[in-house]
């Protein structure tokens, strides 16, 4: 970015998390590595997939030099058979955030996970951590009985959740039965959706294109990937795609190919029409969000305009 930090510096008033989010392939990684720089400051990712150490291109996380130009958090921390959580990550990150504060009055938050967005700004309700024997209890039965038999059994004991939950997604269904065993209670009744207040100002700023202009640089970064080497990253941990930290979109299509399901032309097709849907299904969620102020990527100057002036109000 052609702006010298020098052009709106000035002290801010108080720790602030400037939070920028949009859908994937929007173009967040460059612009949050600028905004970083700006502010000489440390990146925190909010990608639940760019957690994980062997994830690096169907991730799209950002490379060695980018991670050596600027420090990031929360970046291939994790093994793929690590279990790990929205709730977790808002205990992880605040914790780090308050070491961040000792020598930053800015950080930038950045990804395009709403739940881990969400957990930060708002706060994860305190659901109670699931036990190992619960957990691994319920991932037998899952393997065993199969989704349909437990949704069948959610419906029973938490009608309520079982209305609203995806039930296509196995995780969110185990969990919630998880909870059910555990406590002895409705999973509904842990989701009290309290707005937690934070100790740090929170400037959120979303990045969007026109749909044609995404949708081909979506399709673009899916034949970079390619080009990157992701069917041998996808090769590599084919042994795990059971696991949760791989029902994502790049990896599952590889593995059907890998399976012999599909044709890797088609496979390549299927990520990026999933991708895309991906990506509409992330701006509905940050659409509800009244307190994002939207740009185009390419509004950098604009952009940085506006966090100095909402830096200078009060928190």
């Amino acid at each position: 970015m052609n702006v010298r930090p020098s052009l709106f510096h000035q002290k801010t008033m108080c720790d602030t998390l400037i939070v920028l989010i949009g859908p994937t392939g929007v173009g967040k990684t460059e612009l949050s590595l600028s905004i970083a720089e700006h502010f000489r400051t440390s990146i925190v990712s909010a990608d639940s997939r760019q957690l994980y150490a062997d994830l690096k291109i169907g991730t799209a996380a950002p490379t060695p030099g980018q991670l050596a130009h600027v420090p990031h958090y929360f970046v291939g921390t994790l093994q793929l058979t690590d279990y790990y959580s929205a709730a977790q990550y808002e205990t992880d990150v605040l914790a780090q955030l308050d070491i961040l504060y000792q020598k930053h009055d800015t950080v930038v938050l950045t990804g395009g996970s709403m739940m881990y967005i969400d957990a930060i700004c708002k706060g994860i309700d305190d659901i109670p951590t699931v036990d190992n024997e619960t957990r691994q209890l319920m991932l037998q039965r899952y393997e065993q009985e199969g989704l349909d038999s437990l949704c069948a059994e959610l419906k029973l004991l938490d009608p309520e959740y079982y209305k609203i939950v995806d039930l296509k997604n196995p995780k969110r269904v185990i969990h919630a039965l998880e909870i059910c065993y555990m406590t002895g209670k409705t999973y509904t009744s842990f989701r009290t959706r309290t707005h937690k207040e934070r100790p740090f100002r929170i400037i959120k700023i979303g990045l969007t294109r026109d749909r044609e202009e995404l949708y081909d640089r979506i399709n673009r970064r899916v034949d970079l990937m390619m080009q990157d080497g992701l069917l041998e990253e996808a090769r590599q941990v084919y042994p795990y795609r059971q696991l949760n930290s791989l029902n994502t979109v790049g990896y599952k299509e590889m593995f059907k190919y890998l399976d012999g399901e599909w044709t890797l032309e088609f496979a390549i097709e299927k990520i990026k029409q999933n991708s895309r849907i991906y990506s509409r299904k992330q701006m509905t969620w940050f659409k509800r969000d009244k307190d994002i102020a939207w740009f185009h990527p390419d509004q950098q100057t604009e952009i940085l305009q506006y966090i100095h002036s909402s830096l200078t109000t009060n928190h």
